[in-house]
């Protein structure tokens, strides 16, 4: 049998569980004050120092939580899947969303009347202080108006705390923060203070000393409390958990962990720290099977209670929560906070690394049955064929994970950007898709969003965008008379964009640089204690800015369009298709409800499509101006009801919607969104960053496809204006018809080695589809064919369309109901609709 099922989980991890699908996320007030305070009291200091203070205080002051039944301990915040705020990154958002923040369409929070008040008096500080006023105060005008204008933005880290990173967890399970701090006075003491270098050196290793103490006191502070609890405790089993658990706080993480149960503490007490301190998201455990294997392997601990422990972390990493801007949110519908754990592949020797904690993790996905972590596998050409199928059996039971990593593909696309062999083996996975050399790397993944899409409506309007000349004057439609001309545009633009791109990420890097370095972070990635230097001041080996493009499908499938229906076919004059363009295909586009009245005349698109068939079944073409001529005379063209189409331009729209789209393994269809996607990821090539390292480019949207879908006018492809965008490299909805394989096969001719800082791939099957053992048997092929085929990445929704629909129609009898929005997994009913219609659209695949 290849299906072998998995256990229950214990009664413990059902009530933690509850616990957390229960909770309304809250924001909170407490580190914000503390933070502002501790900024009050330093005035005058080396940012450094500053941040430093910042973190003594928070981590002394934070009030400490342990809540009923935890055997691991350690929270951000005192109610259940909470939030704090961090206002030294950003703050006046928060105020301006006081009254909506419970209400909005994307990650609601409920703030209380105190909180306000406090986070009132805590903001007054703040004016001209923040990362973020910074960050604008290097901007150009024309860098503000091109984010303006939808074309990018670099919310992610204008707004927060810098996160995405990997740090050494395996170095602090092993010698504790005693050997931090060990290791900073011995580089201390080694400094040449005749150097100049050295006064800014100094400066670093005394935050890290005053961070690393504080830290220690964070945990004793929850080992006073468990035994302040286990003092009043009249259940005589939970009484000496609160022993234990004390126990295991006065040992770790102040020293090395003896045991799994000390290094599972160790591990959640260093996860929630880095949170502390700066608030940004996809603080990334990595390969936790690897450092965490060795203290189950020397260990006697019963099994049973190892797996509850595993457990106990798994619903502990979806308690931590993170609130953002109302447009951001919807970016991130879901609550999303891109905690990417991590197992299988390689050894550093480049052998096999699966181990028993690989399966325990996936035992945890099916025991806690919630959205986070964002859980991945590593699969390689010698990974075992039983890991193979446990992932893939992970994968049915619809929680949309684990994503699935392709070795062969990733460890050269970062040894192509210079990582060494044994680090690039040693890869993890960060946030939604982003590969890494695990904790020597300051990666900036998720730096903004890349809308190639909405440069592509831009070069089709001569540069213009929502009227004005935003971009350069390439050529108006009429007169970009061959692909040539039109390709040659869009190099111009993009080139132009990206420029302004880069300028962009690198005000809001030298933003984080000067105002907000991270001293307990940087202490746990290399090489930042050797040389002295924060990770945002350029400390670790290996420094990258990873913005991610979307809307690869569309400009691809469009540009394919124009070729094959203007100027191979000649169906379509450029004329015609810009003044298309410009109706929005005669539909309607506006805000009002459709009124209920029939218009008299409107053809509907099935009258259409008739008409369509009768004359390719006549004449076997179509000529335009002639179909036109009769459609419009029997169905006039007047203004119409909002969504409504006119007879005008429907039977042109129909041509550009049934031309062949990328995702159906056509080699000149998919040519066409393969070079889109080459155009931007050679122009992201050419840009460095502050910290000494390079810019590499990714193909990923986390839910943006939908949010900045808005900003995009009519396609060539027949998509309407404002409709959603295709996800990551993923087909457009529905139009990857001719099964998974050949949409596979279209995915892997993309260079998904250029697009280094990661590509993600969705893919949705009927459960019936990967059912019993031939549909397992057949789940597994499908990865590996794709992966031979030197695709990248890809993940799975494992749910039918009626489900999703019954779900949309009745989220109180489906808040369990979990899928795969895009790096992420979200509870189906917590998502904007319009995220949830994306999701319901993507095609369905059956074997």
């Amino acid at each position: 049998m290849l299906e072998k099922g998995f256990s229950k989980p214990t009664e413990r991890i059902e009530r933690l569980r509850k616990v957390i699908i229960n909770a309304m996320p809250q924001v909170e007030s407490e580190r914000a004050c503390l933070a502002t305070q501790a900024y009050k009291e330093t005035e005058g200091l080396p940012a450094i120092m500053r941040r430093a203070k910042v973190v003594e205080k928070i981590f002394t002051q934070l009030p400490v939580t342990i809540r009923e039944d935890e055997l691991v301990v350690g929270s951000i915040t005192i109610n259940p899947r909470s939030t704090e705020i961090c206002p030294e990154f950003s703050y006046d958002w928060v105020e301006k969303e006081f009254d909506t923040m419970h209400s909005r369409m994307a990650d609601p929070f409920e703030i209380s009347d105190k909180v306000k008040k406090d986070l009132h008096e805590a903001f007054k500080y703040w004016d001209g202080k923040t990362t973020s006023a910074l960050a604008d105060s290097y901007m150009s005008p024309t860098t503000k108006d091109c984010i303006s204008n939808g074309i990018f933005t670099v919310g992610n880290y204008f707004y927060g705390g810098v996160g995405h990173v990997n740090v050494d967890y395996g170095k602090i399970l092993k010698k504790g923060f005693r050997g931090i701090l060990e290791e900073t006075i011995t580089a201390m003491n080694k400094l040449d203070m005749d150097d100049p270098e050295s006064i800014r050196k100094c400066q670093f290793y005394n935050a890290v000393i005053i961070s690393y103490n504080a830290a220690i006191i964070f945990a004793h502070r929850y080992a006073d409390k468990a035994r302040e609890l286990a003092n009043v405790e009249l259940n005589p089993i939970r009484k000496q958990e609160l022993l234990q658990i004390a126990a295991n706080c006065d040992r770790v993480p102040e020293y090395g962990a003896r045991n799994f149960y000390e290094a599972c503490q160790s591990f959640w007490f260093i996860q929630i720290m880095v949170q502390i301190e700066s608030n940004g998201h996809s603080i990334s455990p990595g390969r936790f099977d690897q450092y965490m294997y060795p203290y189950l392997k020397d260990d006697n601990i019963d099994r049973k209670f190892a797996q509850e422990l595993v457990d106990c972390i798994w619903v502990k990493l979806n308690d931590i929560n993170k609130t953002r801007d109302e447009v951001s949110a919807q970016a991130f519908a879901g609550y999303a906070v891109f905690q990417n754990l991590c197992v299988g592949g390689q050894n550093e020797e480049g052998q096999d690394a699966t181990n028993e904690v690989s399966y325990m993790c996936m035992e945890a996905v099916a025991h806690v049955k919630l959205p986070a972590p964002s859980f991945s596998v590593r699969v390689h050409q010698n990974s075992p064929m039983e890991f193979l199928y446990r992932a893939c059996e992970v994968s049915r039971l619809g929680y949309g994970v684990p994503a699935f990593y392709n070795d062969e593909v990733i460890i050269l696309a970062l040894v192509a950007r210079g990582v060494a062999l044994k680090d690039a083996r040693d890869y993890s996975i960060i946030g939604c898709v982003e590969p890494q050399a695990g904790h020597r790397t300051e990666g900036w993944h998720d730096a903004a969003f890349f809308n190639i899409a909405k440069v592509l409506e831009i070069t089709l309007n001569n540069g213009r965008c929502n009227g004005k000349q935003l971009g350069p004057k390439t050529g108006e439609l009429e007169e970009l008379d061959s692909m040539e001309k039109i390709f040659d545009a869009y190099q111009k633009q993009m080139e132009y964009f990206v420029r302004h791109l880069a300028m962009a990420d690198n005000a809001v890097d030298y933003a984080h640089m000067e105002r907000a370095p991270l001293p307990f972070m940087s202490a746990m990635v290399d090489d930042c204690i050797k040389v002295g230097k924060s990770a945002q001041e350029g400390g670790a080996i290996y420094n990258f800015t990873g913005p991610q493009a979307f809307g690869v499908a569309d400009s691809g499938d469009s540009l394919y369009a124009i070729k094959k229906n203007v100027f191979d076919d000649k169906k379509i004059t450029l004329k015609e298709l810009r003044e298309a363009l410009e109706a929005n295909f005669g539909v309607s586009d506006c805000i009002k409800p459709p009124c209920n009245k029939p218009v008299t005349g409107a053809m509907s698109e099935a009258d259409v499509y008739e008409a369509v068939k009768k004359i390719l079944a006549s004449t076997g073409s179509i000529d335009i101006a002639t179909l036109e001529s009769k459609l419009t005379n029997q169905y006039p063209s007047g203004p119409v009801c909002c969504g409504e189409q006119t007879g005008k331009f429907t039977t042109m729209r129909k041509i550009l919607q049934n031309t062949d789209s990328y995702g159906n393994d056509i080699e000149e269809v998919d040519e066409m969104a393969v070079r889109c996607g080459k155009i931007y990821c050679n122009e992201v090539d050419k840009y460095k960053n502050p910290r000494g390292g390079q810019f590499q480019a990714g193909i990923y949207p986390v839910s943006a496809n939908v949010l900045f879908g808005k900003d995009v006018l009519a396609l060539p492809d027949g998509r309407l204006a404002h409709e959603p965008l295709s996800d990551g490299v993923s087909p457009r909805q529905g139009q990857d018809v001719t099964g998974p394989t050949a949409a596979s096969n279209s995915v892997a001719k993309l260079d998904h080695a250029q697009a280094s800082n990661g590509t993600l791939y969705n893919q949705k099957f009927t459960p019936g589809a990967v059912k019993g053992e031939q549909g397992l048997k057949n789940f597994v092929s499908i990865v590996k064919s794709y992966f031979d085929h030197k695709g990248s990445h890809v993940q799975f929704n494992v749910v039918d369309k009626q489900t999703l629909l019954n779900a949309q129609e009745h989220p109180e009898d489906n808040q369990d109901l979990i899928v795969r929005v895009a790096g992420y997994s979200a509870h189906f009913v917590t998502l904007a609709k319009e995220v949830q219609d994306d999701i319901i659209n993507r095609t369905e695949h059956d074997m």
